[in-house]
């Protein structure tokens, strides 16, 4: 890092204008790099994929898109074989066909089947496929457009209401209308940032961190449109870069620029000089904090799915490019405009934070309650992650009002439930699709099967299948798999938006037990390697598996439980995206280990100088309480504005980010990692000869150690 910094500080007029030739050039490339997004949704190689891409290209429609579902609930005393129903039912629907030209319909009207009828003949429903065109807010557009085609149109009597996945996800995002969007979200980030950065700083040295994310934001969307040359990556890339991007690239700056402060207050160092003690030592804290998140991303690269992929490579980047303005332009700013920006000045950053040091002392002295107490409430929030329940959040949570829901209102009421919203598509290539859709019926959970006679092109035909429950649950799944076993003839695969999301899951998750070894054993190395020990990065490893469990916990019991989903006027979902816990672990692991690198690392140069736990856990908190208490508020504040973006996913995704690091910057952070590292004492130095000569480092002994806590209390 020495070599680094000469050469930095050697070349600051290079530096600055490559810079400054990169940020034009991102700023230039950010309309075309948003461009090159995917806006599709893929698995290759399964089975409900590879279906979903015949149906659309021979059909032109459904496939991964979800159909749109229009319902009628007709008064007492009549039924759909009352006089007049059918040709009014037929009437709507060719309104919907109208304003949907590529849709595909099948109703009681166009078949004559009461697969689309409930048992008291009342309620009847409506299938009308859109195509699957991607993007962030699939068919909800669509919807919009069904509902419009509808509006005042009645059968019966009765109004013909829309819903279906599409259309709920769409009446959530009209009543969240007054809530943030993505690039409002991360304006409001930026001013929560703003002003946690005054309060640590209370100098202009508070812009330095948001000039540095500023610059590397933009930075990474120009690396990522020439990857999107090459392979999918998905839309939702821009947004993870953006709101992630600006807490990672803020924290990698904090943690410089307050060591930066902290040394130019020592007697007789010159500003020069200051910069290269501060990235002597912070400077290769955010090295190696950059290189677990990089490790830690390394579980969405190898995912055989293109949008987790995807989101793994625009997380990588974003990580890697922070590192990179850390290293390289934020010395340049510190070593020639940075005493002009620190002002007015003040020796806050010179002596550890008073309040800080005596919570570590509260904690050496207790350390067994400490740990204790924590791991208590930790593991209960473990355990509730031991009970989640992996799919699409249950259609009752997508909205609470409207149209929308009306319609699934009426489908629950009626019997029929909420299969119509997510069926199986049987693609017939050969045989009788009468036969097939007969023997699917007779499949356990499966509440209908329909052949309609005008889904029938290019020699296939389409069998519509209803389960009994959401496709998306559990027991959907079940009933998938008692189809795809059902013994159907050769050519006769099944598909749909349920389907691939079932094959989503088992792609996911197949090798993540795997991935999670090697993973956690990457780090172990390189965190063994910085900090000269066996047993701290063992501990920062277990500890920050129990912070992912932690999360998962939290976003079970508020969203799968509806403990507290309310806030956002949100039902229990019970269920949780089936991508949700394998995106969380990859971002929390990779985020969490920066604090856990930032306060070992600083505990290490203590011990080193001191030769005393004790003392060094006393030093370490004093000096990254603050710092790190700050950095996750401002992450915290990316996540909180992310979570007023319409959709229960976002919801989902803010919330154990965002909870999962205040948990960890807190409980873990600040109670339970002093504590342990207390009450190992001595042997958390510990670092034998052999792992010594494998790594390449100094080794280290355990060494008896003086009376407790040396450490002065810091004068106010």
């Amino acid at each position: 890092m020495a070599a680094l910094t000469d050469r930095v500080l050697g070349h600051k007029r290079v530096v600055l204008g490559f810079w400054v030739a990169v940020f034009v050039a991102a700023v230039a490339a950010l309309a075309p790099a948003g461009a090159a997004l995917s806006q599709q949704f893929s698995v290759p190689g399964q089975e409900g994929f590879e279906t979903n891409r015949e149906l659309a290209a021979i059909y032109g429609n459904g496939g991964d898109a979800a159909p749109l579902v229009p319902v009628v609930s007709l008064p007492p005393g009549s039924t759909v074989d009352s006089p007049g129903v059918k040709r009014e039912l037929d009437a709507a629907l060719a309104k919907v066909a109208s304003a949907l030209p590529e849709s595909r319909t099948a109703s009681y009207a166009s078949t004559g089947d009461r697969a689309f009828v409930s048992e008291d003949g009342r309620t009847t429903f409506a299938f009308v496929y859109i195509p699957g065109l991607g993007g962030v807010d699939p068919g909800q557009a669509e919807a919009r457009l069904a509902q419009a085609a509808l509006a005042g149109v009645s059968v019966g009597g009765s109004p013909v209401e829309v819903t279906g996945l599409d259309a709920l996800r769409a009446a959530a995002g009209e009543s969240d209308s007054d809530g943030v969007g993505v690039l409002l979200g991360t304006l409001v980030a930026a001013l929560g940032a703003l002003l946690v950065l005054i309060f640590v700083f209370r100098s202009f040295t508070a812009l330095v961190p948001l000039l540095m994310a500023l610059v590397a934001i933009p930075t990474t969307m120009l690396l990522v449109w020439p990857v999107a040359a090459i392979t999918d990556v998905s839309v939702i890339v821009q947004f993870l870069v953006a709101l992630i991007g600006l807490g990672i690239a803020i924290d990698y700056a904090l943690l410089v620029v307050v060591r930066w402060r902290e040394e130019r207050q020592q007697p007789g160092v010159t500003n020069d000089e200051a910069v290269r003690n501060a990235m002597g030592r912070a400077g290769s804290a955010v090295v190696f904090s950059g290189t677990t998140v990089a490790i830690s991303l390394l579980a969405l690269l190898v995912l055989p799915v293109p949008v987790l992929r995807s989101i793994g490579i625009g997380g990588l980047l974003i990580a890697l490019v922070s590192v990179a303005v850390a290293v390289t332009l934020l010395p340049v700013v510190l070593a020639t405009i940075g005493p002009w920006l620190d002002w007015p000045r003040n020796r806050r950053d010179a002596e550890a934070s008073r309040a800080w040091s005596a919570w570590a002392r509260t904690i050496v002295r207790n350390r067994w309650a400490a740990a204790l107490t924590s791991v208590a409430v930790l593991g209960a929030l473990a355990l509730a992650a031991s009970s989640i329940q992996l799919g699409d959040p249950r259609a009752e949570s997508l909205a609470n009002a409207g149209p929308a829901r009306a319609g699934l209102d009426r489908l629950q009421a009626s019997g029929i439930g909420a299969g119509p919203l997510t069926p199986f598509e049987v693609l017939v290539r050969s045989g009788d699709p009468d036969a097939v859709a007969a023997a699917v019926a007779g499949v356990e959970g499966v509440g209908s099967a329909v052949a309609p006679p005008d889904w029938r092109r290019d020699g296939t035909a389409l069998v519509a299948v209803t389960p009994t429950a959401d496709g998306n649950s559990a027991a959907g799944r079940a009933t998938l798999d008692r189809i795809r076993a059902a013994g159907l003839p050769a050519g006769v695969t099944v598909g749909g938006e349920a389907a691939q999301s079932a094959d989503f899951l088992d792609a996911v998750y197949g090798n993540f037990p795997l991935l999670l070894v090697l993973i956690a054993g990457l780090t172990f190395i390189l965190l063994a390697r910085a900090f000269r020990s066996l047993i701290l990065p063992l501990k920062a490893v277990l500890l920050n598996l129990l912070s992912v469990g932690a999360a998962w916990g939290l976003i079970v019991l508020v969203f799968q439980e509806g403990f507290g989903s309310g806030i956002w006027g949100i039902e229990a979902t019970r269920s949780i995206n089936v991508e949700m816990p394998i995106v969380v672990f990859a971002f929390l692991f990779g985020i969490s280990m920066d604090y856990q690198v930032f306060i070992i690392s600083r505990m290490r140069e203590a011990y080193d100088r001191t030769r005393s736990t004790e003392a060094a856990v006393v030093e370490g908190i004093g000096r990254t309480g603050r710092l790190v208490t700050s950095a996750a508020l401002i992450l915290g504040l990316a996540f909180v504005a992310f979570s007023f973006t319409p959709g229960t996913e976002a919801k989902i995704f803010a919330t154990a980010l965002g909870g999962g690091i205040l948990i960890d910057a807190t409980i873990i952070r600040g109670v339970l990692a002093p504590a342990v590292v207390a009450l190992l004492g001595r042997w958390n130095w510990w670092f034998p000869d052999w792992a010594a000569r494998l790594l390449r480092v100094e080794p280290s002994r355990a060494q008896a150690e003086p009376g407790p806590d040396p450490v002065p209390v810091p004068a106010a």
